[in-house]
Parts: C-alpha cells; sequence; structure tokens
C-alpha cells in the first residue's frame, strides 16, 4: 500500500492513477474542501540542475499552469489550482477534476481492442471537434493527443485531458534534463509530420492527432502501428494509411474520407480547422486533397527512440511513455483571439488576502526589480509576462507599481484583444484592487461598474467572474460607507454564487461573511450575528476548524456578541478562539493577539478591570516586540491599558500613557485627524480626573 502523502499542506494522495516520463498522477482529497480530485505531481527538481534552469522551469510551469486553468468547457478537464511544493521538498503539481469513465485506449481494451460501434466514434469526433476549436480558438494547441489523454465519462461527456505545461519540453529541453534521454515531445503513434521534422507546429498538428485517434478507435489499431518508433515516425512521414474501410469494410464513405483528410501529410491539406471538421461531420464528404510534397528528413533527435507499449495503453502507461501535459502557444488564426496566461480574475478583498498562485520568493524578487511593459508592447507574452510582473509588485506590497502594471496591461489587451476581452477586463480589475488598497475608493468603485457592464453584457449576469466583479464591487461600496448598498449587492451575489457554485462553496461563504459585515456597519447587529455564525459553521464544516477564514468569521461573530451585549457569550467565545489560534499559529502571531485585545475589552464590559488591564498589559508588550511600538495594534492596546488604569482611578499611571498616545497619532496621523483629536480627549479626562483627586471640593 502506498503511503499518504500531504502536499502543500492541502491535498492529500490516496492512490496512484498512473505514472509517465514526467512525474505522477494521484487520486488525492483537497482536505480544505472535502473533495476528491486528481492530482498531477512534477519530478522533482533535482539539485544537479542549475539554478537558472530551475527558476525557468518553476516560472514556465506557473504560466502553463494559467492557461490551463483559463480553459473553461466542457470538453476540457477543469483545473482548480497548481503550486510549488519544493520548499517542503514536494513537486511542481497541478491539481484537476478527478473524471469517473474510461479512456480511450481502456474503451478499446475493454472492447477486446475491437473497433468501436459508429455511433459511439461519431459522437466522440464531436465532442472532440467542439472542444479543440475553442482550445484553438483561445490559441492553445494540445501537441499530445491520443487516446490515453480523452475520457469518456459515465454520462457520455468527452474531455481531453492535459493541456497544460506546454514549453516545458519545447524550450528548454525539459525531456533530456529530466530522463537524460531524447525523447520526442509527443507520442510516435499520434505525432504529426511537422511535428516529426521539429518544424513549426500549430491547430492543424491537433487535427492530425485527432485523425490518429479517431483511425485507431474506429479500426482497432492506430494507422501506423509498426514494430518501432522510427518506422512508425518513417510511417507519418512518407507512407500512405491504409484507408479504414479496408480494415472495417462497412464504414461509411463520407468517415473514410474525413479520417484520410485528417491524415494528410502537409497541414494544408487537411480540414482548415476544428470547427470546419464538426460541420464536416454531418456534412458531404470533403473533396480528395492534392498528392503530398516530397518527404522531409527524419530529425537526429528521433534515431534513438523506442516505442515502448503503444501509446498510453492502460491507467499506467509504460515509463518510456510521454504522458506529460503537453499545451503549446500558437499565433491564433484569423478571425480568433489569442490566449494568454496569468489573466485570472482578481481575488475577493475581505477578510483575507486575494487567493492566487503561490509565486516562488526568487521569482518575486525578480520580476519586481523589471520594468513593466510599455505603452506599444503588445505582443501576448508581453502582455501575459507584464501581468505576472504585475501581480508579484502587488504581492511585494509596491501597490503604485502594481496600478501602473496593470493599467499598463489592461491599455494593451484592449488595443490587441478588445476593450470587452475577458484578459481586458481581468487587468482592468486587478487595477481596481491596487486603487482600493491605495485609499482610491471611488476610482476602485468607478472600475469595478465599468467592468461589470461589460462582463454583464459579454457574459452574463451569472457567470462566475461576474459574480466576483460584483462582488469586488459591494467592497468598495463598503469602503466608501455606502453600506446599505453594499449590503443588498453582497446579499445579491451571495444568492448568485449559491445558484452557480453551491452553498459551500468558499467563495459563497466569503461574499455572505461580506453581507454580515455590512449589516454590523448598519447597527444591525443581531443579523449580522446570525450571518457570521452560519458562515462559520459552513467554513469549519468545510475547510476545517483551524482555517483562518473560519478562526476570522468566529472573531467577527464574537465583537457581534459583544455589540448585542453578550459581553459573556463574547467573552468564552475569545477565550476558546485564543485557544485555536495559539496552538495552530502561535502565541504571537498577529490574529492571536488580536483575538486577546478583544478578550480583554469584554473582561472590561464585565466590570473585572483588574483582568482587563493585565490582559492589555500583556498584549501590548508582545505586540510591541512583534510589531513594533508604533504600530496601530500596538497603540490600540495602550490605550486599552490606559482606559483600564483609570478605570481603577490609578489615574497617575494612565496619563504618561495617554501623553505618549496623544505624541504618537500627532506624528503618524496628524494634530487633525480624529484619533488624534480623541487622544487628546482623553488626556484632558485623565488631567481632569488628577485635578479633582490633587483639589477635592470643600
Amino acid at each position: 500500500m502506498v503511503e499518504s502523502r500531504l502536499i502543500q499542506g492541502r491535498y492529500r494522495s490516496l492512490d496512484l492513477i498512473g505514472r509517465g516520463g514526467m512525474g505522477e498522477v494521484w487520486r488525492a482529497r483537497d482536505e480544505s474542501l472535502g473533495r476528491h480530485v486528481a492530482v498531477k505531481c512534477l519530478k522533482p527538481i533535482g539539485p544537479e540542475q542549475d539554478a537558472h534552469f530551475t527558476q525557468v522551469l518553476r516560472e514556465r510551469f506557473r504560466r502553463e499552469a494559467r492557461v490551463a486553468a483559463s480553459l473553461q468547457h466542457r470538453g476540457v478537464t477543469v483545473v482548480h489550482d497548481f503550486g510549488d511544493d519544493s520548499a517542503a521538498g514536494g513537486p511542481l503539481y497541478l491539481v484537476m477534476e478527478l473524471l469517473e469513465g474510461r479512456n480511450l485506449s481502456q474503451l478499446l481494451e475493454d472492447n477486446g481492442t475491437r473497433p468501436l460501434p459508429v455511433e459511439t466514434v461519431l459522437d466522440i469526433a464531436g465532442q472532440l471537434a467542439a472542444a479543440l476549436g475553442y482550445t484553438h480558438d483561445q490559441g492553445v494547441v494540445h501537441r499530445d493527443l491520443k487516446p490515453a489523454n480523452i475520457m469518456r465519462l459515465t454520462d457520455g461527456t468527452v474531455k481531453i485531458c492535459d493541456f497544460g505545461i506546454a514549453r516545458l519540453a519545447h524550450d528548454i529541453g525539459f525531456t533530456a534534463k529530466l530522463t537524460g534521454g531524447a525523447v520526442a515531445m509527443g507520442t510516435p503513434h499520434y505525432m504529426s509530420p511537422e511535428q516529426i521534422a521539429g518544424g513549426e507546429v500549430d491547430h492543424r498538428s491537433d487535427l492530425y492527432s485527432l485523425g490518429c485517434v479517431l483511425y485507431e478507435i474506429i479500426t482497432g489499431v492506430p494507422p501506423f502501428d509498426l514494430g518501432d518508433s522510427w518506422s512508425v515516425l518513417v510511417g507519418h512521414r512518407d507512407t500512405a494509411p491504409v484507408p479504414p474501410r479496408e480494415h472495417r469494410p462497412g464504414l461509411p464513405d463520407h468517415l473514410d474520407r474525413l479520417v484520410l483528410d485528417l491524415l494528410a501529410k502537409r497541414p494544408e491539406d487537411r480540414p482548415r480547422d476544428a470547427r470546419h471538421l464538426l460541420r464536416l461531420l454531418s456534412g458531404p464528404p470533403s473533396a480528395p486533397g492534392p498528392a503530398p510534397a516530397a518527404p522531409a528528413p527524419l530529425p537526429a533527435w528521433a534515431r534513438g527512440m523506442t516505442a515502448g507499449r503503444k501509446a498510453g495503453t492502460g491507467a499506467r502507461p509504460a515509463s518510456g511513455g510521454w504522458t506529460a501535459l503537453t499545451t503549446s502557444w500558437t499565433a491564433a488564426r484569423p478571425g480568433t483571439t489569442p490566449r494568454t496566461p496569468g489573466t485570472g480574475s482578481p481575488g475577493d478583498l475581505r477578510p483575507a488576502a486575494r487567493p492566487g498562485p503561490a509565486e516562488d520568493p526568487r521569482l518575486t524578487v525578480a520580476y519586481s526589480l523589471r520594468t513593466g511593459p510599455g505603452p506599444r508592447e503588445s505582443s501576448p507574452d508581453a502582455l501575459a509576462a507584464g501581468h505576472t510582473r504585475a501581480f508579484a509588485l502587488s504581492r511585494a506590497g509596491r501597490t503604485e507599481e502594481a496600478l501602473a502594471g496593470y493599467e499598463a496591461v489592461a491599455e494593451g489587451r484592449a488595443r490587441v484583444l478588445g476593450p470587452d476581452h475577458p484578459d481586458t477586463l481581468a487587468a482592468r480589475q486587478e487595477a481596481a484592487y491596487e486603487l482600493g488598497r491605495l485609499g482610491r475608493h471611488r476610482e476602485a468603485h468607478a472600475v469595478y461598474r465599468a467592468v461589470l457592464t461589460a462582463r454583464t453584457r459579454t457574459m452574463g449576469p451569472h457567470h462566475p467572474d461576474t459574480l466576483r466583479c460584483r462582488h469586488n464591487l459591494a467592497c468598495a461600496l463598503g469602503a466608501l460607507g455606502r453600506f446599505g448598498e453594499a449590503h443588498t449587492t453582497a446579499a445579491e451575489v451571495a444568492a448568485g454564487r449559491a445558484a452557480v457554485l453551491g452553498a459551500d462553496h468558499a467563495d459563497t461563504l466569503l461574499t455572505r461573511y461580506e453581507a454580515a459585515y455590512a449589516l454590523g456597519r448598519l447597527d444591525r447587529w443581531e443579523e449580522a450575528l446570525a450571518g457570521f455564525r452560519q458562515v462559520a459553521e459552513a467554513r469549519e464544516r468545510v475547510l476545517g476548524r483551524d482555517h483562518p477564514d473560519t478562526l476570522a468569521t468566529r472573531y467577527e461573530a464574537g465583537i457581534a456578541l459583544g455589540r448585542t451585549g453578550r459581553c459573556a457569550q463574547a467573552l468564552d467565545l475569545f477565550r476558546a478562539l485564543v485557544r485555536d489560534r495559539t496552538r495552530a499559529y502561535g502565541a504571537a502571531d498577529p490574529e492571536t493577539l488580536r483575538a486577546r485585545h478583544v478578550l480583554g475589552v469584554n473582561l472590561g464590559r464585565l466590570e473585572r478591570w483588574e483582568d482587563a488591564v493585565a490582559e492589555a498589559r500583556q498584549v501590548g508588550d508582545v505586540r510591541a516586540r512583534v510589531l513594533g511600538s508604533g504600530h496601530p495594534d500596538t497603540l490600540a492596546s495602550r490605550r486599552e491599558l490606559a482606559l483600564g488604569l483609570g478605570r481603577l482611578g490609578r489615574w497617575e499611571e494612565a496619563l504618561p500613557l495617554h501623553r505618549e498616545l496623544v505624541g504618537a497619532r500627532e506624528r503618524g496621523l496628524g494634530a487633525g485627524h480624529p484619533e488624534t483629536v480623541a487622544a487628546l480627549a482623553d488626556e484632558a479626562h485623565c488631567l481632569e480626573k488628577l485635578g479633582q483627586v490633587c483639589c477635592p471640593e470643600v
């Protein structure tokens, strides 16, 4: 039995599904969301690799993983997450939906390697053509289409797997570095002639591979089922395939003709694109193409190849078979729009930082030292690099630079892709987030509203990206103090997300949290308390008791309890919260100290001032050591201590603290700031009390 392991502290490996030249695929459990997923783990990057190669590999992995995550089609496997667990000795990994069904190789094996029924072939071909039509429109080519990469689910849906890590093999010699061998990118039985020759590869190479797949499920054997890889490659290059009807006499003539057209040696002699192919599947037969051109010589890397088992047969391919994710960029065809990486929608604003791919710190530093894209840099790669660079700057806290970067990318994408393209809108939405971080909430609100209008018009009101933008708009309304509108918007988004994503989805719960937060700001604390309790219960069930979002919701529920006068209940809640935070994150964690601070506030509300003063003193000392003496949280603890001392009549001890706070507020916020004015009022009140004590009335 294989030992279970935890990847990135979240994905628990359960069963090995497959193994190939680049890594392994595991059935795993997402411990946060409680669902089963498939996790593709790349082979570890060994210490023998040079630092530059390692950095490039990780950088390109992230770029291509974002491409995979951006593909949204029922015929393409969904990518949920990706990351780098190398800091903990783990792999680069990609998290995908776990599919219930059989791949086409398995279907053939189940059928005794006999061909599939014609109606099944036509159904599979139509679904594959529709999926490839979509991905090619995004400017993405698979490059390794084969029966083992195509799943037929139990409900009959056909899905293409392993879109993703495109240029790892093509651009940086991934296979040679990881395996030490000269293995071609692609599987010999399904490689196009131009792929074999090392020439330019575009969407028509996928059509050739699709022809090989259809040939095999129609006849039971690949078009060139020869003894070794050299012979297979020569067959693809030089030999006309045996017409499928010679293997299967009853095959409809138009299907026989269509497969042969897909297997044309020259790309220009194949159907022009996948959407045209979809029409041909139900239309008149295609005319035979011109005679093939003279063959080109096979490249040198092909001479040492060995075929092993026929590509990917069974659930666990032979170790020599190429089973990696092999998507690649290609120039979009006329009339289509290229897809650029790094275009995920911005995350939601509260309570935690935006969700996003875990960046390697070295890459963050490297990106943050580069300049953003110039206003006229408009190639997809330049714009993608600019988007990633802006993201890194944002993560590094360089908000002004991140804003400038996102605005430049948005301008470039608007020029190249159009103002309403999802990638353009994503960059504008990220820019709005940075505006909010800079306190420019009116500008952020205006951008969110404009992006929302465009998303609603182009994607519809219920698309997840539209709902995400509306969530961000609700947060911006709250930041402007428009809490009534913020609550209404958040409540509508929560209902929409529940319908689209599910009531317990993390995004749905985040919006419900936002709605409860707005209710509190409207002094509707009973409703806010009910909302926070419901979200806390759901998050504990879905994410776990110690998840930061669960703990944040419990904190807000405690605040609401205090606001409704249930201070004893609030005290009990915060005691439990402090215990859980201390156990999970440590006694000096800022959020642990924040919970302790409010625990002390509730002690004061219960007139337990000695205990409240002791708690405020301890928390203030730790905050000063961890956060610094001038940090706002440290100053909040110092004020709580001073107020507690006053309630105990110890005004002489309270006065120096009040004076210290006045000085800190004036230096940090200015003389006219409300918090400075409040500190002066506290000092004056303390002086008044001291005067009454020193000079009592006669």
